[in-house]
């Protein structure tokens, strides 16, 4: 007896691992292609009332299985008219302005300048709420005297994110490390911790991409116990998913 609990116990993560999204037409019919794509011709219907289980997802095209077994490829903005188990309605970010306006990842690549030199850099984000992001960044800048890195990490709140153009303000800090161009004597490189605070904002574009722009002061603290504070502006892309 014990041995058969115990076996149930450990098939038990197996099962739940391999549990499926179960939903439910509601719309009079639902339509499957042979790929996910319009191109794709349509093979098999559900109907209403009928239930599909999700396999897995490629951009805005869902793979699913139907009660009698039968595979095909759903469109997410039809599946959203489908509803779960218990009655609610399948929500799934379509990559449009309202996917725009409420994410969990974006991602984006951006140039500029910082104290003068020229600016490269990379930044992704998790969204905490629709407001308040948690962004980390890692940038390259080069200059006349010297070239440097920076990597950062900091919160970002977005005002009105369901605006085409929403503002932000964001704060955080970093580590800059600094690599002076050689001339008479050989340099001496130097690291540093960094605080930031910035002003700015996001322009819709179309499907999951985005414009970003903005200002920062950073200021660095050196290992003299002083500080430095060094302007730095960007704009770029950024995706969102």
């Amino acid at each position: 007896m014990l041995a058969l609990w115990a076996v149930s116990l450990a098939s038990t993560p197996a099962r739940a691992a391999h549990e499926l999204l179960q939903l439910f037409v509601s719309q009079p019919y639902l339509e499957l292609h042979t790929g996910p794509g319009r191109g794709y011709p349509v093979t098999q219907v559900v109907a209403r009332g009928e239930s599909v289980d999700v396999l897995f997802r490629r951009t805005d095209w869902f793979k699913v299985r139907t009660e009698r077994g039968v595979e095909g490829w759903a469109s997410a903005r039809e599946l959203t008219k489908a509803k779960l188990a218990d009655g609610t309605p399948f929500q799934v970010n379509l990559g449009d302005r309202a996917g725009f306006a409420s994410h969990r990842w974006e991602s984006g690549v951006y140039a500029g300048a910082y104290a003068g030199a020229t600016l490269f850099g990379a930044w992704s984000a998790l969204s905490i709420t629709d407001n308040l992001k948690l962004e980390v960044g890692l940038s390259q800048y080069i200059g006349n005297v010297s070239d440097g890195y920076i990597a950062d990490i900091g919160l970002a709140h977005v005002f009105m994110p369901e605006w085409r153009f929403s503002p932000l303000v964001d704060i955080g800090t970093g580590y800059e490390r600094v690599e002076p161009k050689a001339t008479l004597a050989t340099p001496v490189d130097r690291g540093d911790a960094v605080g930031y605070a910035g002003v700015g904002g996001r322009l819709y574009m179309t499907r999951r991409f985005f414009m970003r722009g903005e200002y920062r002061k950073y200021v660095v603290f050196t290992k003299t116990n002083a500080y430095e504070v060094n302007g730095e502006w960007r704009l770029g892309f950024g995706f969102f998913y």
